[in-house]
């Protein structure tokens, strides 16, 4: 897989951040559909979604305070963490919610892929979980995102049949 260097050394970072992790963590949105295979625009940060239980695990040897989400009207989480010490921001989530039709949920993931990118693996939902995932988010970009993963998505016309 052919990655911006920035790109990479984040994902790098990411990995050995998140090795202390004792339950599982994804890397979802713009970099995980990189992950997928799919460029989803430009990736300007990767978001990692986490257990609860594992906050002071990863945090603490960062040496980033867990503090408590707050609501931007769509998503909110009990911790969120913006760690800005990798060449792209790393953005992290404990306890991730959407708020769906004025409810809020807790995001839940089932599956666990793991891609290689040069020497580590990256954990990621499956191509269609990550599909639904970024429907429910619902933002233009998110559904651009969501329907280059389905498997219905779109494919290059053939010649002369656009």
């Amino acid at each position: 897989m052919d990655l911006p260097d920035p790109l990479l050394r984040t994902f790098e970072l990411v990995a050995a951040a998140m090795a202390p992790a004792q339950h599982d963590w994804w890397i979802i949105a713009s970099a995980a559909c990189q992950l997928h295979g799919i460029d989803p625009g430009p990736v300007r940060d990767v978001d990692v979604l986490f257990d609860v239980r594992d906050v002071s695990a990863v945090l603490k040897p960062l040496g980033l305070v867990p503090i408590e989400g707050q609501s931007d009207g769509l998503f909110r989480s009990r911790y969120f963490v913006s760690w800005d010490q990798a060449p792209l921001t790393v953005e992290l989530f404990a306890d991730f919610e959407l708020c769906e039709g004025g409810d809020w949920s807790t995001i839940q993931l089932a599956t666990r892929e793991w891609r290689t990118v040069g020497n580590i693996q990256l954990p990621v939902p499956s191509r269609a979980e990550l599909a639904e995932l970024l429907r429910r988010f619902g933002r233009p970009k998110d559904l651009a995102r969501a329907e280059l993963l389905s498997p219905s998505g779109p494919f290059p016309s053939r010649s002369g049949s656009a």
